[in-house]
């Protein structure tokens, strides 16, 4: 076993996007962005991040968090599922979902400048949460997962727990989780990290909400809540153990 290393790049401005296109099946692709760091400062992993269920991979905070993790020498691949890549709003089905994921992640292992790369993958929401399922039925594929704002359960409905699958991941985990988050609170996850005995931490954005925007009052500028979220998910990354 061996750590990641990561170093500091403060004042780094990552490339421009690479346009992919990455097959589904026989008939269907996705279009993927894959955001290098500078050939000096890559460190040697890629983040894969799925969007949420009601944007793509362009919304404002996906490519925040790509270009965010260039710059500090992680290579990051966004992506389309099926459904938004054709133009529909209503996520697919949970088999559809992960199969576009799986192709991705297929896609990641074998680009010719990521081949090398230790693998972690996570998303926005949905995003993240599909990833976890993909990666509860085929561990061995990654290094660590990052949750941005997991959606536990819908809003309003603590009952409804999407943390089953979770127990089969043995790949280290970070929960980035607003504290004012309708989609589950602090205390919900820090509750399914013990029950469930998960390889897991969790950094919590205070007064964030599930997009992790802070209330006015709180006087944090939302580029640095955001700089900040991406600091910490450098600083994990850098601190996992991977093959």
């Amino acid at each position: 076993m061996c750590r990641i290393r990561i170093c500091a790049f403060s004042n780094c401005e990552p490339m421009e996007p690479e346009r992919l296109s990455v097959p589904i099946n026989d008939r269907e692709s996705v279009t993927a962005l894959l955001y290098p760091a500078a050939k000096r400062e890559r460190v040697g992993v890629t983040v894969v991040l799925g969007h949420g269920a009601g944007a793509n991979q362009l919304s404002a905070f996906i490519r925040m968090a790509a270009t965010g993790l260039a710059a500090r020498g992680i290579d990051a691949l966004t992506f389309n599922f099926l459904y938004t890549e054709q133009g529909r709003h209503v996520p697919d089905p949970k088999a559809r979902l992960e199969s576009c994921y799986a192709a991705v992640i297929d896609a990641a292992l074998n680009h010719r400048k990521l081949k090398k790369n230790h693998l972690v993958i996570g998303g926005k929401s949905m995003g993240g949460r599909i990833a976890s399922q993909v990666a509860a039925a085929k561990a061995d594929r990654v290094a660590g997962l990052v949750f941005l704002g997991y959606p536990l359960h819908p809003p309003g409905r603590p009952d409804k727990l999407r943390d089953e699958h979770l127990k089969d991941i043995k790949a280290p985990m970070l929960f980035v989780q607003g504290a004012r988050d309708a989609f589950g609170t602090e205390e919900e996850i820090r509750a399914v990290i013990k029950r469930l005995r998960l390889p897991a931490k969790i950094y919590v954005v205070e007064g964030g909400d599930h997009s992790f925007k802070v209330p006015k009052r709180f006087g944090v500028p939302q580029q640095t809540v955001h700089e900040t979220i991406m600091d910490n998910v450098t600083e994990w990354i850098g601190s996992i153990q991977v093959s």
